[in-house]
């Protein structure tokens, strides 16, 4: 009788000890990948601002506050070019983060974009006025561009619709992080909003232009300020045609650089890299600004300083492979 007590043991016992492995393996999750750091401080929803009728370029801007906004048209966006400017809000412009600018929706305000060659759907946060121009609807961050897919030359086709997300989200934007995409819009209802694009009149159409627009900040007054007051701003200035570009120069190899972008166009690689006093080195199909080359890690320290000192916090030092 004890010895079959202690096979029941024994078998209960490595039974146990089994379970414990099977279950020790089935809980183990991946490791998590670290979230991209953000030097800018989270922001606040308080207060919504409305603000009063305003005119820009001839043209007035009536700001409300509908709750079922639902529109289609086309999205620019802007980056780096704005870094140190102050958003409509007051805030401080994160090229990161995912935000847009609106003509007339409240600020801060949030909108599901759906880009319609895709259908891919991400949550933005509205904090700026623009694009102030009659065929663009929404204006993007670049984070908010690069989330959606459309950081090419131009303008994008989209859907932007006003929503109120979960507090979560809300609180993931305002840290300037991304909130979750959405499903993708399937596509019978892509169909029918390309259809609604294609009501849009063709002398909008035919304003597309191929670059993005300049910047411009708008201010905005409280929603509880006097209502019916208007302000006159000077319209954007024309920009001017882009310098022809010649055929750069090949990258010396070795030692070590400093990453600021990756992008796929020339002019706009080109361009940053006049702002922030670096360079622009072709890659394949992208153009990466960077400084350097540098002798050593150490040396390239100087590289990663110049670039904080334009608001770029995330580099990357790298080994110079010339390409």
């Amino acid at each position: 009788m004890r010895s079959s007590n202690r096979n029941w043991l024994a078998l209960g016992g490595a039974a146990s000890l089994l379970a414990s492995c099977s279950s020790e393996q089935a809980v183990a999750p991946p490791a998590p990948r670290p979230a991209t750091p953000v030097t800018a401080p989270a922001v606040a929803d308080e207060p919504v601002k409305i603000g009063e009728p305003y005119s820009v370029g001839g043209k007035t801007y009536v700001p409300a506050d509908p709750v079922n906004y639902d529109e289609v048209g086309y999205a620019s966006w802007y980056g780096e070019e704005a870094i140190g400017k102050p958003t409509a809000n007051g805030e401080d412009f994160v090229p990161s983060a995912i935000s847009g600018a609106h003509k007339t929706l409240p600020l801060p305000s949030y909108v599901e974009v759906t880009a319609l060659d895709s259908g891919r759907t991400i949550l933005v946060r509205l904090n700026d006025r623009g694009p102030f121009s009659d065929d663009k609807l929404i204006d993007l961050s670049r984070g908010a561009a690069e989330q959606l897919g459309i950081t090419g030359d131009g303008s994008a086709a989209v859907r932007v619709r006003r929503v109120n997300p979960p507090e979560q989200e809300k609180a993931l934007l305002r840290a300037h992080q991304r909130a979750p995409e959405r499903i993708e819009t399937p596509q019978p209802l892509l169909k029918v909003l390309r259809g609604r694009l294609a009501q849009v009149p063709a002398s909008q159409l035919a304003q597309v232009q191929a670059a993005r627009p300049v910047v411009q900040t708008i201010p905005v007054a409280s929603s509880s300020s006097r209502r019916g007051a208007s302000f006159d701003t000077p319209a954007p200035p024309t920009p001017k045609p882009a310098p022809k570009t010649t055929a750069p120069t090949k990258p010396v190899s070795g030692g070590y650089v400093v990453q600021v972008a990756a992008l796929s166009s020339q002019s706009r690689a080109e361009a940053l890299a006049r702002q922030i006093g670096a360079h622009a080195v072709a890659a394949g199909p992208v153009w990466r600004v960077r400084y350097g080359p540098y002798p050593s890690q150490e040396a390239a320290q100087a590289g990663v300083k110049a670039a904080a000192a334009k608001g770029f916090a995330n580099v990357r030092v790298m080994a110079n492979d010339a390409r």
